[in-house]
């Protein structure tokens, strides 16, 4: 008897000790999710834009194949390769963050030059005709699953950077609760958003109040403003995160004075508006500066990219276009 209350003593020992280190995985992904908000917020908005112009049942079954590319990017591609770097050449971190960064500031800053100076390519709108609809739904997936890349890319990395474990198995597992996390709370939010509408119109017929067809009818009317608001705020949000990246980058490799000078200029703008107001109007102000670099630096790469890189990746792919 006394064993086996000897063992039953120690396995509710055990139990503590994976309780407490399931908290500590909860506490320290919360922690380092946190820290990947502005990413995240680029992720949600940016990917609604690639259900555009498709019937309403192809949504969440595309949707489903976006997560799914997004959960294999994150815990199948990135994370075994972020622990290896974190763990054995921390070094490279930095530049593969400023890479992802560009590529963000470059997809950005041709949006915005595509609103300033509408153009078109021949060859992508041959590509992308809706008289092939599966190609086109296929074409439209792994454009945002290679988007996802990158942004999932930013969002280990930073996270990463933010978890403190004391061995490599919680730093790991905390790092897969923070990808699967991020993963389904990004998705699940634009599932929402693309079938608002649809709530919208079984509301507006079905409703068996006025107050709820009216709602339903203003949910109708309000996604096409809303989706355009999200094409706004994910491109500011994507020239926000590129440039702030580049810029945090510089200074960890020793270039700080466009950092100090931008913190600096923040500063004084915090300080000149009341204090209640201090902290936003700072934090405002730096990523405003934050996102005109990212479109400054945008703009330097488009050229290199559309001339250089992108055809250049064609040949070795194979692919067509200069994207």
């Amino acid at each position: 008897m006394s064993g086996l209350l000897a063992l039953l003593d120690d396995v509710a020992g055990i139990a503590k000790v994976a309780a407490a280190s399931v908290d500590d995985v909860a506490a320290a992904a919360g922690k380092a999710g946190a820290k990947t908000a502005g990413v995240i917020i680029d992720d949600a908005a940016v990917t609604p834009k690639y259900l555009q112009g498709f019937a309403p049942a192809r949504e969440l079954p595309i949707i489903w194949r976006i997560t799914r590319g997004s959960l294999f990017n994150k815990l199948i591609l990135l994370m075994p390769v972020a622990m290896l770097l974190a763990n054995f050449a921390p070094w490279l971190i930095t530049p593969l963050l400023m890479l992802g960064g560009s590529y963000l500031c470059f997809e950005g800053a041709e949006k915005v030059f595509h609103v300033l100076f509408p153009h078109a390519s021949h060859a992508i709108d041959e590509d992308m005709s809706v008289k092939d609809p599966g190609h086109l739904e296929e074409q439209k997936i792994k454009g945002a699953i290679k988007t996802d890349f990158i942004l999932s890319a930013e969002i280990m990395t930073i996270a990463l950077a933010a978890i403190e474990a004391p061995n490599v198995w919680m730093q790991a597992a905390t790092l897969a609760v923070v990808a699967i996390g991020v993963t389904l709370a990004v998705y699940g939010s634009v599932a929402l958003i693309v079938k608002m509408d649809d709530v919208g119109l079984y509301l507006a017929q079905n409703a068996p109040t006025p107050v709820g067809r009216g709602l339903g009818r203003g949910l109708v009317k309000f996604m096409p403003v809303l989706m355009k608001i999200l094409s706004v705020v994910g491109t500011a949000a994507m020239l926000w995160v590129g440039g702030s990246i580049i810029i945090h980058g510089l200074e960890v490799l020793g270039f700080d004075w466009l950092g100090h000078l931008i913190h600096d200029w923040a500063y004084a703008v915090g300080h000149a508006v009341p204090a209640a107001w201090e902290g936003f109007a700072e934090w405002t102000a730096k990523a405003a500066m934050d996102g005109v670099f990212g479109v400054a630096w945008g703009l330097v790469l488009i050229p290199l990219a559309t001339k250089v890189i992108g055809p250049l990746t064609a040949k070795v792919t194979g692919e067509g276009g200069s994207n």
